[in-house]
């Protein structure tokens, strides 16, 4: 059995996310901050009337705080029942892969980047990493509820 993924980079990391997850690609907007959160997220954008909350992936990671720029994309994606936004450099392709084909990544630590990850492929010369979206936002999700109520 084969699946699809949107392909994305980080710097010169290469991400994918299972394109069924993913609602729409937009360009960069300013996000209003909220309090009390982790530095990953960088705040809520309105989209066509909901509050969306804004992932910053490289310091999720642990790759350090982006700055986003116009350059800059969020990615959105449906986590459960809530819609994220995560910002990337830029978006790649789209690419099919064999199921048998992903690996499971290594586990180096609980903290490591690691435990945010479905698995690793090959695709032509590059290593991507396969995001387990309900491992990224398990804690967001529960904060934004929280600030909300």
């Amino acid at each position: 059995m084969s699946s699809q993924l949107i392909t994305f980079q980080i710097g010169e990391q290469f991400l994918g996310v299972d394109i069924m997850a993913i609602r729409e690609i937009r360009a960069w907007s300013p996000s209003t901050l909220l309090p009390h959160v982790p530095d990953y997220v960088r705040g809520v954008i309105n989209l066509r009337g909901n509050v969306l909350p804004v992932i910053d992936l490289a310091a999720r990671l642990g790759w350090g705080l982006t700055e986003p720029t116009g350059r800059h994309v969020i990615i959105v994606v449906r986590i459960a029942e809530q819609l994220h936004g995560l910002i990337v450099d830029a978006v790649n392709d789209i690419v099919t892969v064999n199921d048998e084909a992903m690996q499971v990544p290594p586990s180096l630590s609980t903290d490591s980047a690691s435990a945010f990850l479905k698995g690793l492929v090959a695709v032509e010369d590059r290593m991507v990493m396969v995001l387990s979206l309900d491992n990224l936002a398990a804690e967001t999700r529960h904060l934004i509820t929280a600030e909300a109520a």
